[in-house]
C-alpha cells in the first residue's frame, strides 16, 4: 500500500524574479568535476552549493562541504532566497526534450509528493540496482547535516488510463509557477497544486499502486537509514512523522514521454588483449557478423549499428563489440541455448538481460574480470550515446566498447516484483530528474497531515 502525502515544498523564491535555469542541476551522481565548476560560475544561488559542494584542502569534522551546505541553506531562507510553503501542496512538472537528436520532441509528466518510506520486504517501493555503501554514506552525511531532501527520488507506477496524472493537470492553473528551457534544449514547467481534493483523490489512486524506483537507489536506501536514526532519536510510535516519508517524482511508466537509454560501457585497459583471440572465445556462446562503418561521422556510423542492435534485438540477446583501431563493429548474437548456462546463481528473470549476458559472458568468461573488477570506476566508463561511445574508442580516449539496446520496461517490472537486482547501470531513464525545483526540509517534530 503506498501511502502518498502532499508537503510543504521548501523551493526558490518565485517572486524574486530568478532565472530557475541558472539555479537547477541535475542529480549529484551524474556531474563531473568540470560541470561542478560550470554550475558554481552560473550562479551564487545554484543549487549545486547544497547537492555537491567542493571540498577542500584543510576540510574537518565542523568545516565540510555537509556543514557548507547546511550554512548556505540555512543563509538562503534567511535572506528569502529560498522559502517554505504555508500549506501542503503536489507539485506538477512537465519535462519537454529529445532523446537522441533528430528523434521528435516528447513531453514527460510527473507530479512530486512524499512517500511514506518502506522496509525492503514490505513488495510497495520495488528497487532494480544494486547500490553501494560509500555513496550511500555521503549521502546520509549531506542529510544529517541539512535535514533537508534536496532531489527526488524518481519512482514508476502502473496506471493504464493514466488517471492520476491526468487528474493532476485538471486542477492546474493554466500557466505554470515556473517555466524555464535548459542549455540542453530540455523545457520544464512547474506548478503548485494546493487542493484538498486532489489530494484525497491521488492518495486513494495510488494506494493500491507498487512503485519501482527508476533513479535514485543509493538516496532512497539513505532516507531509511535517516529514517532509522531519528526514530531512534525520537521514536517510531507515530507513523507519520516527517522523517517517516521522502520526497519522490512520480510518473506513469505507460507516459509516452518515458525513455530508457542503454548503458554502453567503456573500457579502460584490458591486459595483453588480443582482439582475434577474443573473437575465437566469443564464438563459444554467440554468432558474430561483422558490420562496417562507414559514414561522414561518427554520428551516421553509430546510427547503422543502432539500427542492427535494434532489428537483431527482437528476437535474441545481441550485443556490440568496438575495438580501437577497427574498421568494423562486431554484432554479436546469443546462441539461445548457451543462456541456461549463464550461472546457476541467475534468477530467469536476470538471464533475459543483455548486460548480464555481456557480463558473465564476455567480461567474466572472454576478457578475465572478476565481478569486484567489474565495479572499478577508473576502468569501466558508461555513456548512453553510442555517437559519443564510438568516438570516445576511435579516439584511443578507450581500448574497446561494448553497446547495448536499452532494457525493456517490462523486464525492470520483472526484475524488481521477484526481489531482484540488476548489475549497476543497467537503466538510464532519460532525462533525469532536476534538481532544484522543491526540496523537502524535514522538522523531527512535524506530523505529514493526511486528507
Amino acid at each position: 500500500m503506498a501511502v502518498i502525502r502532499p508537503f510543504r515544498g521548501f523551493t526558490y523564491n518565485p517572486h524574486l524574479a530568478q532565472d530557475f535555469s541558472k539555479l537547477v542541476a541535475p542529480p549529484y551522481d551524474v556531474i563531473s568535476e568540470e560541470q561542478q565548476d560550470q554550475y558554481y560560475q552560473a550562479h551564487p544561488n545554484n543549487v549545486i552549493r547544497l547537492i555537491l559542494g567542493k571540498k577542500k584542502t584543510g576540510d574537518t569534522d565542523w568545516d565540510n562541504r555537509y556543514t557548507r551546505a547546511a550554512d548556505y541553506l540555512r543563509r538562503w531562507e534567511s535572506d528569502g532566497i529560498l522559502v517554505r510553503a504555508s500549506e501542503p501542496a503536489i507539485y506538477l512538472s512537465s519535462l519537454t526534450y529529445r532523446p537522441q537528436d533528430n528523434d521528435r520532441e516528447r513531453t514527460r509528466w510527473g507530479f512530486i509528493a512524499l512517500t511514506r518510506i518502506e522496509d525492503e520486504d514490505s513488495g510497495v517501493i520495488l528497487p532494480h540496482e544494486r547500490t553501494f555503501s560509500a555513496h550511500k554514506d555521503d549521502r546520509l552525511r549531506l542529510l544529517r547535516a541539512c535535514n533537508t531532501q534536496f532531489s527526488q527520488i524518481f519512482g514508476l507506477y502502473e496506471d493504464e488510463r493514466n488517471e492520476v496524472l491526468e487528474a493532476c493537470k485538471a486542477y492546474a492553473d493554466e500557466e505554470p509557477v515556473v517555466s524555464f528551457e535548459l542549455g540542453d534544449g530540455t523545457k520544464h514547467s512547474f506548478w503548485i497544486l494546493n487542493n484538498p481534493a486532489l489530494f484525497r483523490r491521488v492518495s486513494k489512486a495510488m494506494l493500491d499502486k507498487t512503485i519501482f524506483i527508476a533513479d535514485g537507489h543509493h538516496r532512497y536506501e539513505t532516507s531509511r537509514n535517516f529514517r532509522n536514526i531519528m526514530r531512534a532519536r525520537y521514536g517510531k510510535r507515530n507513523p507519520n512523522r516527517s522523517y517517516e516519508f521522502v520526497m519522490m517524482y512520480l510518473t506513469n511508466m505507460n507516459d509516452e514521454g518515458l525513455t530508457i537509454l542503454p548503458s554502453h560501457r567503456l573500457i579502460k585497459w584490458v591486459p595483453e588483449f588480443d582482439v582475434q583471440h577474443f573473437l575465437e572465445k566469443a564464438k563459444t556462446w554467440f554468432d558474430i557478423g561483422e558490420l562496417p562503418l562507414s559514414g561522414n561521422g561518427y554520428y551516421e556510423m553509430a546510427q547503422q549499428v543502432e539500427k542492427q542492435l535494434a532489428e537483431r534485438g527482437r528476437s535474441a540477446s545481441v550485443l556490440g563489440f568496438y575495438p580501437n583501431g577497427s574498421s568494423c563493429c562486431y554484432v554479436m548474437t546469443l546462441k539461445e541455448e548457451k543462456r541456461r548456462i549463464m550461472g546457476d546463481d541467475l534468477h530467469p528473470a536476470l538471464q533475459e538481460l543483455d548486460v548480464l549476458v555481456l557480463s558473465r559472458f564476455l567480461l567474466q568468461k572472454g576478457l578475465g574480470f572478476s565481478r569486484d573488477q567489474l565495479d572499478d570506476e577508473e576502468n569501466f566508463h558508461y555513456q548512453s550515446s553510442l555517437t559519443q561511445a564510438l568516438a570516445s574508442v576511435h579516439k584511443g580516449n578507450y581500448q574497446m566498447a561494448f553497446f547495448l539496446n536499452p532494457t525493456k520496461i517490462e523486464q525492470v517490472k520483472e526484475v524488481a516484483r521477484n526481489f531482484l537486482v540488476m548489475p549497476r547501470k543497467s537503466t538510464y531513464f532519460y532525462p533525469k530528474v532536476i534538481t532544484g525545483l522543491v526540496f523537502n526540509k524535514i522538522d523531527p517534530h512535524e506530523t505529514i497531515e493526511s486528507f
